[in-house]
């Protein structure tokens, strides 16, 4: 047969005070610490943005200084040179080409260097392996060169003859009454060594990522880390529109490449170019990241050791909280011995814990008591029917053999018929105490109702348990009662496991073997048949 028992409700688990106290102190420093780091990242980038910014502008000034000296001085030689061509009429082509090339070795400022006629006509060109002297000139740049008759300075362009992308620079040549004889035109070029390269090195501001470029007054790179891209038109660029004006300056800006920026610019007025020295903003993280790796390297061990003195202040302070709580749950179910009260260090724990343990104790001195009485007969102080068939399942689930003695106080009616019923409580009284005063100190008597009482033998065979019914037995016959009249009483006794292997099999065992003695005559005790 199936036994539906009711679900009881699931209890949530729930928060202990320490660990509630832990948590909240935790969270309260993670807070302050995440706004403080926070509020440090902020400031840190701004000032780094602001830096970067002024060093890229400090930077991109100085080299505007050096190319702006440097193109005076590359100016200054081609004019020196002109006149000294112009003054020079008697000197040989032979001779000219040993002065050009003198004037190129010397200086390094141009790696070609060439004289042409009014009518566009080479007359001198180092080195001699760009061209035959005597053919005409076809490029753009140099025709407007010619044509303009002033110092002249182009945009790149790609010749048609060596494909190489050059920027051309030219002198007007006079002679001394005037007339004009032609251009003295130097070039240098910009995908190979030039003297670009050799005075602002290999592009590098720093070891920070940070990389300079050159554009000439039409938007055209002039000169980059990655050649491939000289020659490239950014004038879409919102820094390179600044330099076209002739502005210098500083700000953040977004590339043709749609990559963010932090650009320091300024123009040459020698030429009209101008120099854009850039970071990336990703080096502006990357240096954030750090200082926020260093902000956590030395908050960490500090913050560990907080949290473990928190951890430690929460434990103390709710240590008595916690031992109430864990005393108060286990009233009820089982016997609490309570601790001697001791002092705590906070006032308010300290007069719980005395108050609890005050309750507590006379909670249990009633819960005592109150146990004591429910397994109790009141009449004669001995333990009741409720006491005897715990003891009974007890004694049977642990397979402990033991017998049993059912006594039953004869002609009990009588006396109460002829006494009355106060006289009858004092003669079960009477016969409580010398049950009590004949058996064996191990054994337990019972009142189990009205006139019946019962012994429990614990590890006690038949023969034996019949020895103490007749020891029982004769002392009370022999005892002098509340009445004139002698009280005898009639027993029955049975084992378990011999006679039976349940509670209510050897109560009837026993009964059986009661009613037996009453019925040869009562004043005896039967022990039940097998």
């Amino acid at each position: 047969m199936l036994t539906l028992r009711r679900a009881e409700p699931r209890q949530s688990k729930k928060l202990s005070l320490t660990s509630l106290l832990t948590g909240l102190v935790t969270l309260v420093v993670l807070l302050t610490s995440s706004i403080l780091l926070i509020g440090s990242y902020e400031s840190k980038k701004q000032s780094l943005m602001e830096t970067t910014l002024h060093l890229n502008y400090y930077n991109a000034d100085r080299m505007t200084k050096t190319m702006d000296s440097l193109f005076q001085s590359m100016r200054s030689s081609l004019e020196y040179s002109a006149a000294t061509l112009s003054d020079d009429d008697a000197s040989t082509p032979e001779q000219v080409d040993d002065y050009l090339e003198l004037m190129r070795n010397s200086s390094n400022y141009f790696n070609s260097i060439a004289v042409v006629d009014a009518d566009g006509l080479l007359r001198n060109v180092v080195p001699a392996s760009l061209g035959p002297v005597g053919d005409r000139i076809t490029s753009k740049a140099g025709l407007e060169a010619l044509a303009i008759k002033k110092p002249y300075i182009s945009s790149p362009y790609m010749t048609s003859t060596t494909k190489r992308l050059i920027v051309f620079m030219s002198q007007p040549i006079f002679s001394n009454n005037g007339t004009y004889r032609g251009i003295l035109s130097g070039t240098f070029y910009l995908q190979e060594n030039n003297i670009l390269s050799m005075i602002f090195g290999d592009n590098n501001v720093d070891d920070s990522g940070s990389y300079y470029y050159i554009v000439d007054s039409s938007g055209h790179l002039l000169y980059h880390p990655d050649k491939q891209l000289i020659g490239e038109d950014v004038s879409s660029n919102k820094v390179v529109q600044k330099l076209m004006k002739g502005e210098s300056g500083e700000q953040q800006v977004r590339n043709t490449r749609s990559v963010e920026m932090l650009a320091g610019y300024s123009s040459v007025p020698a030429n009209g170019w101008g120099i854009v020295v850039v970071s990336p903003l990703s080096v502006i993280h990357y240096q954030l990241m750090g200082h926020l790796r260093t902000i956590l390297g030395y908050s960490l061990f500090p913050f560990i050791i907080l949290l473990m003195g928190v951890i430690l202040v929460a434990c103390k302070l709710a240590r008595p909280f916690v031992y109430l709580a864990n005393l108060v749950s286990r009233m009820g179910k089982e016997k609490i011995v309570l601790p001697e009260a001791k002092p705590q260090w906070s006032r308010e724990a300290d007069l719980l814990t005395k108050a609890v343990l005050l309750a507590v104790t006379d909670i249990q001195k009633q819960t005592d008591q109150l146990t004591q009485e429910a397994a109790t007969d009141a009449l004669t102080g001995l333990k009741n029917r409720r006491s005897l068939e715990y003891t009974m399942s007890q004694w049977i689930a642990s397979g402990q053999p033991f017998s049993l003695i059912v006594l039953d106080v004869d002609k009990f009616k009588l006396v109460n018929d002829t006494y009355g019923h106060l006289v009858g409580d004092e003669v079960l009284k009477h016969v409580a105490k010398v049950i009590v005063t004949s058996f064996r100190p191990d054994d337990v008597c019972h009142r189990y109702g009205g006139e019946e009482f019962i012994i429990l033998m614990a590890h006690t065979r038949p023969e034996e348990a019949f020895t103490v019914a007749e020891r029982v037995r004769r002392a009370l016959e022999q005892s002098r009662g509340p009445i004139p009249t002698q009280v005898t009483i009639s027993q029955g006794i049975a084992h378990y496991p011999i006679h039976a292997l349940e509670r209510e099999g050897l109560l009837e065992k026993a009964d059986q073997a009661l009613y037996l003695a009453k019925s040869r005559g009562r004043n005896r005790a039967m022990v039940a048949d097998v």
